[in-house]
């Protein structure tokens, strides 16, 4: 007897209502501890709860997360809430909580914290003990799964940024009995290979269970002992390990560890040709200083010759000379100006004017006569056009205008 057809949503679809409508999964509360927690810029969470044998894949939306009051992590014991179902579209099975409460941590993430207190006292997570990754490594050294996406990811993205650059893989168990103290022994067997420069030691995502190997105090021992700087590439962006806190760098994915081991070689080029244009200006600018100071030393030293000595003192000596006899010619001036002003003055009030207007001038023996006390027997007369002796006949001392006032001379 042929059985009934149904499409795939017509199958989940049922299932989901199955679920659904069995009280049993109704409104329930699982007990179990938190593994592979991820809260998304959505606001939901998403996180698997196991036990000992099973795990179960679990969702709390947004408007459930407020109620919670704590920030859930990988390893915490917790009491959910909620209800069994089916997500159609994946044909997924898993939990709807509504409610999250603690119930202790989870005995997985207790080694964790302990072993993490316990190194970082000793000191092997201290930000000092970091050490630079290399510029141009020779080679870069790849502890990690040889059949696993992380190996062609780094090779990928090494063959992108540097063709050529060589790599060297030690493969290593990453997951499982024994994986830890292979991965520890691969860090210790790369390290002495000559020319390996960094080391990317890594795995892809997963539980704390699947990373537990990169949380064994022999792994995380390797990699701070190791003598060349490691890179630690485990798990997702949001997956920790205690690998990470020994590691020199942390990187969030397999390829972006490549990014930070492996240089971009076009860059290198392009970094090394500005470097180039850079030493070649500084080289010509220190030239022209050095021509510059050169040839103000070679004017000092001409300067310093006496035969400019001498032609600079003979400049002097011209421009002094030049400067006395503008002097000169203005002192000349001067006086030339003064002997005309006095010239005239006396011109004016002088005896020639006197003798112009009428009047005649007594010498005797040479020598004006001004006082009839003075007069001689014979005096000499000069007027405006000659002079003439004459003998006095008679002489009195008074006011020679005393009769005369208020008369026309």
């Amino acid at each position: 007897m042929q059985g009934v057809t149904l499409t795939v949503s017509q199958l989940n679809d049922y299932v989901r209502r199955s679920l659904a409508s069995d009280p049993i999964l109704q409104q329930i509360t699982l007990r179990g501890e938190i593994s592979n927690f991820k809260m998304y810029s959505s606001g939901h969470w998403y996180f698997s709860l196991k036990d000992e044998q099973s795990r179960i894949d679990c969702v709390l939306f947004r408007q459930y997360t407020y109620g919670v009051r704590f920030r859930p992590k990988d390893g915490d014991k917790v009491l959910l809430s909620g209800t069994a179902g089916l997500y159609v579209q994946g044909g997924k099975y898993q939990f709807y909580a509504d409610g999250m409460q603690q119930d202790g941590v989870g005995d997985l993430y207790r080694r964790f914290l302990e072993l993490k207190e316990k190194l970082s006292a000793e000191g092997l997570f201290d930000a000092a003990r970091k050490r630079p990754l290399p510029l141009l490594p020779r080679k870069v050294g790849i502890v990690t799964s040889d059949s696993g996406a992380v190996l062609h990811d780094i090779r990928t993205v090494a063959g992108r940024r540097f063709p050529g650059l060589p790599l060297v893989l030690r493969p290593a168990q990453v997951q499982g009995d024994g994986a830890a103290q292979d991965v520890a022994d691969g860090i210790r067997r790369i390290a002495c290979v000559p020319g390996v420069d960094v080391i990317i030691v890594g795995r892809g995502g997963g539980s704390m269970e699947d990373l537990w190997a990169f949380n064994e105090e022999v792994v995380v021992r390797a990699v701070a002992a190791c003598p060349v700087p490691v890179i630690s590439a485990v798990g997702h962006e949001t997956d920790t390990t205690l690998c990470d806190y020994a590691a020199d760098m942390r990187a969030p994915t397999p390829s972006a560890a490549a990014e930070l081991a492996v240089p971009e070689r076009e860059a290198l080029l392009a970094a090394v040709e500005e470097l180039r244009g850079r030493s070649l200006r500084a080289a010509q600018t220190i030239r022209l200083q050095a021509a510059e100071k050169l040839s103000g030393l070679e004017k000092r030293l001409l300067a310093c010759q006496p035969v400019h000595h001498v032609r600079e003192m003979r400049l002097r000596a011209e421009a002094l000379r030049q400067r006395l006899e503008e002097a000169q010619k203005k002192k000349l001036l001067l006086l030339h100006q003064q002997v005309k002003a006095v010239t005239e003055k006396l011109r004016t009030v002088g005896p020639r004017q006197a003798l112009e207007r009428g009047y005649a001038i007594a010498l005797r023996d040479g020598k004006p006569v001004t006082s009839i006390r003075q007069a001689a027997d014979e005096l000499t007369l000069l007027f405006r056009d000659g002079r003439a002796r004459v003998r006095v006949l008679q002489s009195k001392e008074e006011d020679p205008f005393g009769n005369q006032e208020g008369k026309e001379l």
